[in-house]
């Protein structure tokens, strides 16, 4: 629902708000931001906030730090629990430089400039995220909170209790839900978002991480979104549901086609899969992304398709007698430690590059890959994702249809970070090489 200035002037006057975050997202996709008096809103609406960006990861650099935060109304939400006993609302920011003009390091930037592609078509990009996470009583301690498993319910449980009062949180704030429920692994959660049109879910993907975040805290617990947390135990996933729609007609659905599947939507698919291991690094941006997409564990690695599938990277859900608007792909590959801006605008990039060249799909893979022998995987030409992050950072170097798709300055930046981290992590003398290794060498 669209607001106006005046709109939030009067919520913020009659709920009795006194403080409002400004926020917004580096691009390691964390939230960053500020906090403003009711006294100094007005202003801020009009002419945004100054702030120094220098020392915010993939931003400015100190010669050219000052930024703006250029509040959007449409993304302004009351917290629904008191801070410091204080009201206090929250709003995402468009990143602008001092001549008013978009910072080409804000990744909410990027996703807009992306999605201003599919204006002269009159299309709309609408996603849903699964978005996954874990329990735990601290962040130092991995200790498991209960033994359930996929669908298990018991009212009494701390974790179900606790992701009741998330989800009533998120719908107080206006963020709609469809459903939630325990996971795989035990400990571990999900909430899900209704789709949305992606910039829209892009801000609502990161209110969630903090409301499971701060409501978990409340209840002295610990949330994390670490893609693989626990060894042994499936880690944490967040499959993205796409489609494209024309006002209200879904353009990946056709009763005639093949798996009821319109030829744009066979096009965008084979996009997906043509062009993934180019953006691998942006939906799985962590060294510990890399120990979830591991055979035998859920997390698809191989890049094929299917409809039933659930070891094929993309699913394409079975059509159901008139749900035609429901029809979409699911790319099963993301975690929710991911930048939600710039996977988003990955996703959306590479499915337009498979219908403006006309990419074929090629046949779905039904059977379980898990099982099948190499002698199998390689007669069906089934190609594997990134094992590590470096791979993933070489991948992503060489592809300039997401050097396009984040910007020069995203780009590089996200490089750079990431090959500090592999390196970092490959000089670490790990607690596994210290146990295997000094009784033997």
């Amino acid at each position: 629902m669209t607001k106006t200035k005046e709109d939030i002037l009067r919520i913020i006057d009659e709920a009795g708000v006194r403080y409002i975050r400004l926020c917004f997202t580096d691009i390691l996709g964390k939230i960053k931001g500020m906090s403003i008096t009711r006294a100094e809103i007005e202003q801020v609406l009009e002419e945004g906030q100054g702030f120094d960006g220098s020392s915010v990861e993939g931003f400015a650099r100190i010669e050219e730090s000052d930024l703006m935060a250029m509040p959007d109304p449409v993304t302004f939400r009351i917290i629904p629990w008191e801070i410091a006993g204080e009201k206090v609302a929250i709003m995402f920011c468009d990143i602008q430089n001092p001549d008013g003009t978009p910072y080409e390091g804000d990744p909410r930037w990027a996703l807009k400039r992306n999605l201003a592609r599919l204006v002269d078509n009159g299309w709309t990009f609408y996603i849903g995220p699964e978005i996954e996470y874990f329990y735990f009583e601290d962040s130092k301690d991995t200790r498991i909170l209960d033994q359930a498993g996929y669908f298990d319910y018991e009212s009494v449980d701390i974790g179900t209790r606790v992701r009741k009062e998330t989800v009533r949180a998120l719908e107080q704030m206006e963020i709609p839900v469809e459903c939630s429920h325990h996971e795989v692994a035990p400990s571990q959660h999900e909430i899900d978002l209704k789709y949305q049109e992606a910039l829209v879910m892009a801000d609502f993907a990161q209110l969630y991480k903090f409301v499971v975040k701060e409501v978990a805290m409340d209840n002295d617990l610990y949330a994390t979104f670490m893609p693989k947390p626990i060894f042994a135990e499936n880690g944490s996933g967040m499959h993205c549901h796409m489609s494209l729609f024309n006002k209200s007609k879904n353009l990946f659905f056709d009763p005639k086609g093949e798996y009821n599947l319109s030829k744009i939507g066979r096009q965008f698919t084979a996009g997906i899969l043509r062009h993934v291991k180019e953006f691998t690094l942006v939906n799985n941006q962590w060294v510990n992304s890399y120990k979830r997409l591991v055979p035998g564990y859920e997390a698809p690695v191989y890049i094929t398709w299917g409809r039933r599938n659930r070891s094929s990277m993309v699913r394409v859900p079975m059509y159901r007698q008139g749900k035609e608007q429901a029809t979409r792909i699911e790319l099963r590959s993301p975690d929710p430690a991911a930048n939600p801006y710039l996977a988003f605008a990955c996703m959306l990039s590479a499915g337009l590059k498979g219908i403006e060249e006309s990419y074929q799909l090629p046949e779905p893979v039904e059977e379980n890959i898990f099982h099948m022998t190499d002698e199998q995987k390689q007669g069906v030409n089934i190609d594997v994702l990134p094992n590590s992050l470096e791979n993933a950072v070489n991948e992503f170097e060489k592809s300039e249809l997401v050097r396009e798709t984040l910007g020069e300055h995203i780009f590089e930046k996200l490089i750079a970070n990431k090959r500090i981290e592999w390196d970092r992590y490959r000089i670490h003398v790990s607690q596994f090489e210290t146990d295997k290794y000094l009784p033997m060498l």
